[in-house]
């Protein structure tokens, strides 16, 4: 699927992603996958419905959603690059992976941030309704 904006453009196509670019940018940019192999990018985006956000054929930004397509979605690894922030770029790509037909009708969405509360609250994301039934197996250092 792919959606246009003015000189932008958000594509499901993996075969569009720049892996490098996203392995480049998690590494040097996130806090919660600076860890992560190539190998583990490569098999997160396998199994993933992955969002890329192009200008031209340069990609200047991505978002995956794990989820089984019926009843729960966990989204994660979501930038845009510095240059492109201040635009409205990530609120539309957050609106693209909400309206998504795949992604319907979902019972819960989930996601973890340290510092963009604001950018997912816009979009019904909130803090656990019920954060004594959650419950976690994380590895050392998963998100530091």
């Amino acid at each position: 699927m792919e959606w246009v904006r003015d000189e932008f453009v958000i594509s499901t196509d993996k075969d569009r992603l720049q892996t490098a670019l996203i392995y480049k940018f998690l590494i040097e940019e996130s806090y919660w996958a600076n860890t992560r192999s190539a190998d583990q990018m490569e098999l997160a985006v396998e199994n993933s419905l992955c969002f890329g956000v192009y200008q031209g054929q340069k990609q200047i930004g991505f978002a995956r959603v794990i989820s089984d397509l019926g009843t729960f979605a966990y989204l994660g690894d979501v930038f845009i690059l510095k240059e492109f922030r201040g635009q409205g770029i990530s609120k539309w790509l957050m609106e693209t992976i909400i309206s998504h037909p795949d992604l319907q009708g979902l019972r819960r969405w989930i996601l973890a941030t340290k510092d963009a509360h604001g950018l997912y609250e816009q979009f019904g994301f909130t803090s656990l309704k019920f954060p004594e039934r959650w419950m976690e197996r994380a590895e050392p250092n998963a998100y530091n």
